[in-house]
């Protein structure tokens, strides 16, 4: 048995997410499919996190194990060839038996990116969230800062905890997490940083961390948007972190405009 590590990338506008979901188009799903009718075999493709619908890739890792014969080059050829174009494997290698994409991850980057031009490019918006009204940058920068560190989240929680719903026969624990409340809400953010591209008039938050809990990264975003709004102050980061109360953090920024574009082991 052979344990294959793909490295994808997709554009997730027209899938309802990563994890696999009968009747309906998924990131998941397609590789499955496209992988069994190379290996004529049934494979589950496990990913390092389930990205929600709409959200993109440029650099998912995921693993699969198949007892096919083909060279790593040559299947990476013929799964592009069956894969829709929004879904590119990116690399095929052959790896230990015991390597697990989602479990011995050591860390993942989120970039969530937000145009502020007045007017939106049809070839840049599937990939960004457009937002042409004054934000206060150097506040959104300074909030930003203080997620640094180890935290509970559950204030940037989505119900469903962590990065998409969890399978019924799945384990209860994930990387990088710890067990708090009647949750794992402590994850380890080590840098999160704004960044302001003038040329493109483009507002970058990237994000590196030890994992993610659902609509975390773009709930973060959210609230720092009604900081650069004036709606909240940078100090109300922290408060809002103690508070343990989703209802205390911003809205739910939009799916199109984040993409995960690192993850490693």
């Amino acid at each position: 048995m052979r344990n294959i590590r793909l490295v994808v990338a997709y554009d997730g506008t027209e899938f309802h997410g990563w994890q696999r979901q009968p009747g309906i188009p998924t990131i998941q799903g397609t590789l499955e499919t496209a992988i069994e009718r190379i290996t004529k075999e049934r494979v589950r493709v496990w990913g390092s996190g389930r990205t929600d619908a709409g959200v993109h890739a440029s650099n998912q890792v995921a693993n699969f194990k198949t007892q096919c014969r083909i060279p790593c080059e040559n299947l990476m050829k013929a799964l592009n060839r069956l894969l829709p174009p929004a879904i590119r494997a990116k690399e095929a290698v052959e790896v230990s038996e015991d390597f697990h994409a989602r479990y011995d991850v050591h860390s993942k980057t989120y970039r969530y990116r937000i145009l502020q031009s007045p007017v939106c490019s049809p070839f840049v918006g599937r990939f960004v969230y457009h937002f042409p009204f004054p934000l206060n940058q150097p506040r959104m920068a300074k909030a930003a800062k203080v997620l640094e560190g180890r935290h509970d989240f559950t204030s940037f929680a989505g119900t469903a905890g962590d990065e998409g719903a969890r399978s019924p026969n799945e384990p209860e624990s994930s990387p990088g997490s710890e067990r708090e409340g009647n949750g794992e809400m402590v994850r380890e953010i080590f840098s999160s940083r704004m960044h302001w591209r003038a040329r493109t008039l483009m507002l970058i938050y990237e994000v590196k961390g030890s994992g993610f809990l659902h609509h975390m990264v773009r709930n973060i975003v959210g609230t720092l948007i009604e900081i650069g709004r004036g709606k909240l102050a940078p100090e109300d980061i922290q408060r809002i972190l103690e508070g343990r109360d989703r209802s205390l953090a911003g809205p739910t920024a939009p799916a199109q405009g984040l993409c995960l574009v690192r993850v490693e082991y």
